[in-house]
């Protein structure tokens, strides 16, 4: 208990130092802006569980459809798996001759969100709202993250020794890379880019959304 105790309570005071929270002045416009897909991360600023704890319990102040609640999270540091995760995910599908992530940029927290009931559009709703309710907490916290849906989930299931199916892996970390929204038409490429080492998303404009 005591072991316990003291492990957890390093955890966090390392998590403290390591990204100290910033003051709360931002908006949801903020945190929207803020909320991008990350996919290189700075190693020296190390995610322990504790702060995954705290990103996770965003989940239990959400709507879930039918109030169902089927969603689990397994919680993964560098400290507890996250070679296996890594060896089994893929980042940046539309810049496959990047190799994303670069060599000493990889995420090294993960959550891995499953379900304890078959995957259905109810468990898809609430997986979506899970996730990006988990991703502007990380925000908020000053880190980043991505939503991994490629991967093998059988190896991520055995490795981890899930209980249940992996449907979706966030990656938290602080990111270390330049990213930039771009706006387009409804009819132009949506396909984001890098120029000069700056990602560029693509964003329909307001006025292309509206009916």
């Amino acid at each position: 208990m005591a072991d316990n105790y003291l492990e957890n309570k390093f955890d966090e005071l390392r998590d403290r130092a390591n990204h100290p929270a910033p003051r709360k002045t931002h908006t949801l416009d903020t945190l929207l802006a803020r909320n991008r897909s990350y996919r290189g991360y700075d190693k020296k600023v190390v995610v322990g569980m504790s702060t995954l704890e705290k990103i996770v319990a965003a989940t239990t102040k959400i709507p879930s459809a039918r109030n169902q609640q089927v969603l689990r999270f397994k919680l993964v540091t560098r400290d507890s798996g996250a070679d296996k995760v890594l060896a089994n995910i893929k980042m940046g599908g539309a810049l496959p001759e990047l190799h994303l992530p670069f060599e000493g940029t990889e995420p090294e927290a993960f959550i891995i969100v499953c379900s304890t009931v078959p995957e259905n559009k109810l468990v898809d709703i609430d997986l979506g709202i899970a996730a990006q309710s988990m991703l502007l907490k990380a925000v908020d916290l000053g880190l980043n993250g991505l939503m991994i849906g490629a991967f093998n989930k059988s190896a991520i299931t055995e490795a981890l020794v899930l209980p249940c199916k992996p449907l979706l892996i966030l990656a938290i970390g602080k990111g270390a890379e330049t990213i930039r929204l771009t706006e387009i038409g409804e009819h132009d490429s949506h396909a984001y880019y890098r120029d000069n080492g700056v990602h560029y998303v693509p964003k329909v404009a307001l006025a292309d959304l509206l009916l």
